[in-house]
């Protein structure tokens, strides 16, 4: 009973136990010391004042809007970069070299041109490639899998179809 009582108590320092730490070193009575020190906690987690941290987590976009960062250049073209393509060819023509680098600053063109719908391989790779693998790669990549259990269902099957036939 009185092992559970002590365990409920949870000393953590000294100061939980009043004077009876200061009276046990002066009068001499280690065993009493012994035990008050025996009580109190050894985790350090509970000695030491740890507080929550709430730290935000920063990604690149946070600190892209932050710092006032326009977005980077892109590295491959998609639909929407051919028409940033020739308003810069434009505006090179139009006013010159630096009309065009401003544009490019502001939006910049993607830093490769790759052709649309060959599966993100170059072109003479996509038109060497046999109508079987273009077709191929045209398919889902997500197929359904074949049954492990397949044969055991086509044995299973076929012994059904032949009671069925022989009544």
């Amino acid at each position: 009973m009185v092992i559970h009582t002590l365990d409920k108590a949870g000393l953590i320092n000294e100061l939980q136990c009043g004077s009876g730490i200061n009276h046990a070193v002066h009068e001499g009575r280690r065993a009493d010391f012994a035990l008050i020190l025996s009580m109190f906690s050894n985790d350090v987690r509970d000695n030491t004042p740890v507080e929550q941290l709430n730290a935000k987590e920063i990604t690149e976009s946070l600190l892209r809007e932050r710092f006032e960062i326009p977005p980077p250049q892109p590295l491959r073209s998609d639909e929407e970069s051919y028409p940033i393509s020739a308003k810069q060819a434009e505006l090179f023509h139009g006013a010159g070299m630096s009309s065009a680098k401003l544009s490019q600053y502001l939006h910049p063109e993607p830093l490769c041109y790759l052709p649309t719908d060959t599966f993100d391989l170059p072109e003479e790779v996509y038109h060497n490639l046999s109508g079987h693998q273009r077709q191929h790669l045209a398919q889902p990549k997500d197929k359904p899998l074949m049954a492990v259990d397949l044969y055991p269902q086509m044995v299973t099957a076929q012994r059904k179809h032949q009671i069925n036939t022989q009544v």
